[in-house]
């Protein structure tokens, strides 16, 4: 079990409270709305399961327990080799903007933080000018001193909690239906922290053909209020 403090960490790592932008970003589902593709409690829980079942089981999730070892391991190399990695799944010019976006403010966030100005991992803080959220998030947790099972529980729960903020906004949803979503898609998170696939980060992708066309479509859509 992590330690009070380690999961205070966490909740704070995982708030939608965290100053990093996520909730300016719909990765897609904007467009996905637009289109009559998700227009319900329903269709925005197949839209979130799809993605946690095809994305964070095949890369998402593998690529951050990697970049999580290669810090505690003080492999830079490593490192820098699995975010190359990440930045080539990200199938579209906007959602790699969002990570890239999201990645950075989360390092500037990081670098301020007094109270972890001696810790010895926040010396990386300063090797990096920029981050892809996967890998910023790993180094939030190594300073943190979250685990890494809880580090991979926190980062599934930030993509189904801002998604499904998203599709409240979008679809709409009233706030019962978000909360009966939430509850319904967490019981999942289990499941992919234990069975993510592993491998070297050559093996590791994901195809997720309509999220890529809603993501380009978005890039002109007419009247939005998201950023991707």
């Amino acid at each position: 079990m992590p330690s009070s403090l380690a999961l205070t960490r966490l909740l704070q790592l995982c708030s939608a409270n965290l100053p990093v932008g996520g909730f300016s970003f719909s990765q897609g589902l904007e467009q996905a709305v637009e289109l009559g593709w998700v227009d319900s409690a329903d269709t925005s829980y197949d839209w979130c399961h799809t993605y946690m079942h095809q994305a964070m089981l095949h890369s998402d999730l593998p690529l951050l327990a990697k970049q999580f070892d290669a810090l505690q391991n003080h492999d830079l190399k490593d490192f820098a080799h699995n975010e190359d990695w990440i930045t080539a799944t990200r199938e579209s010019s906007e959602i790699l903007m969002a990570d890239l976006a999201i990645g950075k403010t989360m390092l500037r966030l990081l670098s301020n933080l007094q109270d972890l100005q001696t810790h010895q991992h926040f010396a990386y803080i300063q090797q990096f000018r920029s981050l892809s959220f996967i890998s910023s998030f790993a180094l939030a947790a190594c300073l943190f001193d979250v685990q890494q099972d809880d580090m991979l529980t926190g980062f599934t729960w930030t993509y189904i909690d801002n998604q499904i903020a998203a599709a409240t906004k979008l679809v709409p949803l009233g706030q019962t239906q978000s909360q009966n979503l939430l509850f319904k898609l967490a019981t999942f998170i289990p499941h992919c922290v234990a069975n993510y696939q592993t491998g070297p980060a050559s093996q590791l992708g994901q195809s997720l053909i309509g999220l890529s066309m809603a993501s380009s479509w978005h890039e002109q859509q007419y009247s939005r209020l998201f950023r991707s």
